[in-house]
């Protein structure tokens, strides 16, 4: 039976990945700059929010594959499960991923109402798939987002 590895931290899954964790609840992984996730299954204790940008899917859930073309966005709750296909000859990735902590979110409306947001329970197969223009949108977002995680950690 294959093993199935628990990620439940931020800095936990920068280090499978070669990044540095710049804040220990949150990251965004630039797939170009970061080690390829090994051929194994992983139980996310994070949210995960990813873009990508190469029609080249490997990762799966279960024993099916996700619903990848470019510009495709996969969306990962705490719990579920996803995998690496092994056997697959590893690709250079163009895309980002958001990750972070349930503890981010604890307390505050967004996380009262997580399960409201209805792309985290597709079918966990599924990706939502983009305009040109949502695109950039989800890349300016994650921009912005890795700009504040390059400043100083202060009370916010």
């Amino acid at each position: 039976m294959e093993e199935i590895v628990k990620i439940g931290s931020i800095a936990q899954y920068n280090a499978m990945r070669g990044v540095t964790t710049k804040h220990p609840l949150v990251t965004v992984i630039d797939h170009s700059e970061a080690q390829p996730l090994p051929a194994r299954s992983f139980n996310f204790g994070l949210y995960a929010v990813g873009l990508k940008e190469l029609n080249n899917a490997q990762l799966r859930y279960g024993r099916k594959h996700y619903d990848y073309q470019e510009g495709s966005m996969i969306f990962v709750a705490p719990g579920q499960v996803v995998g690496v296909q092994p056997g697959v000859e590893p690709v250079a990735p163009k895309g980002s991923t958001l990750l972070f902590h349930p503890d981010l979110i604890k307390g505050t409306s967004l996380g009262k109402h997580m399960e409201d947001y209805s792309f985290f329970s597709y079918e966990v197969n599924e990706a939502l798939h983009l305009s040109d223009k949502e695109r950039s949108i989800v890349i300016d977002c994650f921009s912005k987002i890795e700009y504040e995680l390059d400043q100083n950690i202060d009370k916010h």
